[in-house]
């Protein structure tokens, strides 16, 4: 507890993964950082970065400094951890969303942090929030919210932002998708008196309306070959070309590099 207490402390560190700024850290340090924001209310947001999102990020200058002004960037997305090694950064673990929102469910129901859900269809937050409590029996969920496919009129996000600080939420969780979630985060830092975090699909991963690849491929970095195979008509582009944008520009950094 003290090494981990003592390394999260230190002075943020960070490395460019094809251009774009990730945080060297592990879940335990992620954990007790964002806890330690939680606690006191901070108005902070954490970005958790695969390669579709370092690739969007290099790709748009608007996205690119939503990544870069985040108070946490995870390595999301075994490529994205991997080329964090091969630049020297030796054991470097892939800190996902589902995996870090499960993880801190179970820290936070020992610490009696209060949590608030936000994005997600209507249905898929019940499920979520049955689960969670099945789970985690003192977990304090204080409110959930399924925004709309349009965007908020100034009247609906005010509202929205005076309930999730009314409700006392330490940690907000965040599911909308990328870039939308991590733009949402930024536009309400300064708002929002809690640690907003973008998980992407996890709501829907721990809801069990979308299944989670295999460990045995999660481990072998082949997870978004199962949620292709699941969603190919919508994930496609994503995949083969994303990726293979990040294959280049990888390639590039690490010629660079040597």
């Amino acid at each position: 507890m003290m090494n981990v207490l003592s390394r999260f402390n230190k002075t943020r560190h960070t490395v460019p993964v094809i251009g774009i700024p990730i945080d060297v850290i592990n879940f335990d340090e992620a954990i007790f950082t964002i806890s330690s924001w939680s606690r006191k209310h901070l108005s902070k947001y954490v970005c958790i970065c695969n390669v579709h999102s370092v690739v969007t990020a290099s790709q748009e200058s608007d996205f690119i400094e939503v990544i870069r002004q985040s108070d946490m960037a995870t390595p999301d997305g075994a490529p994205v951890a991997w080329l964090m090694r091969q630049i020297g950064i030796s054991g470097q673990v892939r800190v996902n969303g589902p995996d870090l929102m499960w993880q801190y469910c179970a820290y936070a129901e020992q610490s009696s942090e209060t949590f608030y859900l936000y994005g997600g269809m209507p249905e898929t937050l019940d499920i979520l929030k049955n689960k969670l409590s099945k789970e985690f029996p003192r977990l304090k969920i204080a409110g959930m919210y399924s925004p709309p496919f349009r965007a908020l009129s100034d009247e609906e996000d005010t509202r929205i932002v005076e309930e999730i600080n009314a409700s006392g939420a330490g940690v907000v969780w965040v599911s909308l998708g990328c870039p939308k979630q991590e733009k949402w985060m930024a536009a309400h830092r300064g708002k929002i008196n809690a640690v907003m975090i973008g998980v992407g699909a996890a709501f829907d991963y721990h809801a069990g309306t979308i299944i989670r690849a295999p460990l045995w491929m999660q481990n072998s970095g082949l997870e978004w070959l199962h949620r292709l195979c699941s969603e190919p008509r919508r994930l496609w582009k994503r995949y083969f070309v994303t990726n293979t944008i990040f294959v280049i520009k990888a390639i590039r950094q690490l010629i660079s590099k040597n």
